[in-house]
């Protein structure tokens, strides 16, 4: 019998063991995709309390304890830190195959040194150790954090009229090694059908420094921001789309995008800033030559662009009411996906301005038609240019993780792939890094052990080590590595 989540956790074979133990263990960690705060990275913040760092804004954890049964005041209520706490504690020893039971230990191993399985009885020694440690423990302060697991880079989520004063403070203080770079997310430029679409758009113009009357305005001062941020140290744009917009020219046009859809994507845009509402075929009209326009200006940067698609957000009413967006009610979309993705990538290359691109899906029957349409956009220019995302969300478990890779070994290059993102807002997320390197490496190493692939260790080793770190940091930062 094994021992419960041992230094061998995940590891079936002699080579996945030394895989993970001697090549990916000790790997940086380039965690290219997250939602922390950046100013409590800016004002390197501590916690007084493990309800506060590990369970306020989890909505993972929401979910699970909801399923439970637990009383919403125990989870995003009023009650006490304790409170809340107990009950996360009480809902666990109930997760057992869901990977919130195996990130939740690994976290309290790898952060408080805690092995003891969380129950209700063992709910107050945890409660009491852990808050001691970080209210005493300099590791456990954010910039601590990031040096105790080796944290290369993280890439925030920032909205293009965002000052990124918070960036600016980081850079200039020089108090933590990380490096913490924007991320470019222009959802609200794109979302022409939301209710304070005009308002947004003056907002954009205040921050680009720009009055926007015009179409051409607003896209003056998008490609504005997107020069702000790259000069902030952005590398990745990032796309939430519930599904892959792709309608042609509204009279007639073109598959791929030239003055005359300039000019109708710009009638669209008048008519809603006027006043007047949208139909939706003119919304993905819009969205089709936004994405296009902002490919294009990606490109110019050499930034990473990332689509995430297929998630459908609030689907309780009451609960978005209650509660607001963000907690724990957005759900996994079927949409169909591979025509409209294939025209509108179709579309980019077609003007020469495709950038690197990182394709995910929340729902795992668009991995192979991702797959597959990203081979037919590769380039020369660098290895792996077209990504098939790492499993995310309600995917990143361990049979979600295990399905992505194998998808990818068999009809792309897994070596060339940029591995792990936490996509978190939680400072304590950090070991599912090594829960995605040791499911990594246990597949690596079962193909070796069963002689599918050579035993060797230079190759594998080197593999492993690429997909782990190397090649996220060569490919957000453009060193390419062929």
């Amino acid at each position: 019998m094994k021992k419960f989540m041992d230094k061998d956790f995940l590891l079936t074979t002699d080579m996945a063991k030394k895989l993970y133990h001697e090549a990916a263990a000790g790997q940086p960690i380039f965690d290219y995709h997250c939602h922390l705060s950046p100013k409590e990275i800016a004002e390197n913040c501590r916690y007084d309390n493990l309800a506060a760092i590990w369970l306020a804004g989890d909505h993972y954890k929401w979910r699970a304890m909801r399923a439970n049964g637990v009383d919403e005041r125990f989870i995003t209520g009023d009650a006490g830190p304790y409170e809340k706490f107990l009950a996360w504690a009480k809902t666990a020893p109930h997760l057992l195959g869901n990977p919130l039971y195996h990130w939740s230990h690994l976290e309290l191993q790898r952060y408080f040194g805690i092995d003891t399985p969380l129950d209700a009885k063992s709910a107050e020694a945890i409660w009491n150790a852990a808050n001691e440690k970080l209210q005493n423990d300099a590791n456990l302060s954010v910039y601590g954090i990031f040096d105790k697991f080796n944290v290369y880079a993280v890439g925030t989520t920032d909205d293009p009229v965002d000052s990124l004063e918070y960036h600016e403070k980081i850079a200039l203080e020089a108090k933590t090694k990380t490096k913490v770079l924007p991320s470019f997310r222009p959802d609200m430029a794109l979302d022409i059908g939301k209710a304070g679409f005009a308002g947004y758009i003056a907002a954009l113009g205040k921050a680009a420094g720009k009055t926007i009357a015009s179409f051409g305005d607003m896209l003056a001062a998008l490609s504005t921001r997107v020069e702000y941020f790259n000069k902030h140290g952005c590398r990745a744009s990032d796309h939430d789309l519930e599904y892959v917009p792709f309608e042609a020219a509204l009279n007639g046009g073109k598959d791929v995008p030239d003055a005359v859809w300039e000019k109708e994507s710009g009638a669209v845009f008048d008519k809603v800033m006027s006043g007047g509402a949208a139909e939706p075929r003119e919304m993905e009209f819009y969205k089709t030559f936004m994405l296009c326009f902002l490919a294009g200006e990606y490109k110019k940067y050499d930034w990473a662009m990332q689509l995430h698609m297929s998630a459908l957000r609030s689907i309780n009413s009451a609960a978005l009411a209650r509660l607001g967006p963000n907690t724990g009610f957005d759900v996994i979309h079927d949409h169909p996906a591979a025509a409209k993705l294939a025209r509108l990538l179709n579309a980019m290359h077609s003007l020469g301005s495709l950038p690197k691109t990182i394709l995910y899906s929340l729902n795992p029957k668009d991995y192979y038609p991702l797959a597959t349409i990203m081979g037919s956009f590769q380039s020369s220019e660098l290895p792996g240019k077209m990504q098939l995302g790492s499993a995310w969300w309600f995917l990143d478990n361990r049979d979600g993780m295990e399905q992505q890779i194998k998808i990818l070994s068999s009809v792309g290059v897994l070596s060339r792939f940029v591995g792990m993102l936490t996509d978190s807002r939680s400072f304590l997320s950090y070991p599912r890094h090594e829960y995605f390197r040791r499911i990594l490496c246990n597949i690596v190493g079962g193909w070796a052990d069963s002689g599918e692939i050579p035993y060797d260790w230079e190759l594998l080793s080197g593999m492993v080590k690429d997909i782990s770190f190397a090649n996220a940091a060569s490919y957000f930062e453009g060193k390419s590595k062929k």
